[in-house]
């Protein structure tokens, strides 16, 4: 199964996400358009404190109209590995960073229309070291243990996908 791109038409750069309209001819022959929204990609965290506790960080979301809890997350310079994006969102969002990162999951966040791709690690080993957070964040941090966190994801607050993948994948690991 594929689609051949006949033709592109870039729409829109922005700073974040760039907009792009292919014409694509589908294995029948019938011919389509794809709205494409490109991103770098993101990389989200499941910090975890030396008391076992997972760092939260809660700031307002426009597209969203409201603050959300999260896990640490930001997006990856162009070109950047993942493990890099790691130590600078970690240092940047809550002031630490991680002597052991490991690989929990990955997702594309919505393939449909975008090429957004998240790679979520877990970060132990946590020691201060801060950097200048980004001019456009207001951010709260906040610790809430594993069996506390998944419970806010059971009764709705906690309600984005990469912050629910990263606890639920760290669930499936401590039970195993």
């Amino acid at each position: 199964m594929s689609e051949q791109t006949l033709g592109s038409e870039r729409i829109y750069d922005g700073k974040v996400v760039h907009l792009r309209v292919d014409r694509i001819r589908l294995d029948n022959g019938h011919e389509a358009k794809r709205e494409i929204v490109e991103h770098n990609g993101a990389v989200a965290m499941v910090p975890v404190d030396g008391e076992g506790r997972i760092v939260l960080v809660r700031q307002f979301r426009t597209a969203a109209g409201k603050a959300l809890l999260e896990v640490p997350a930001g997006t990856l310079d162009n070109g950047e590995k993942p493990e890099l994006a790691v130590q600078r969102e970690l240092q940047e969002e809550i002031g630490y960073r991680a002597a052991r990162i490991r690989r929990l999951a990955g997702f594309y966040t919505a393939p449909g229309y975008s090429t957004e791709f998240i790679h979520v690690y877990l970060c132990e080993g946590l020691s201060e070291s801060r950097l200048d957070a980004d001019e456009d964040e207001q951010i709260e941090v906040e610790r809430y243990t594993l069996a506390e966190a998944l419970a806010l994801v059971a009764d709705g607050r906690i309600c984005d996908a990469k912050s629910i993948v990263g606890l639920l994948a760290l669930a499936r690991e401590q039970r195993a």
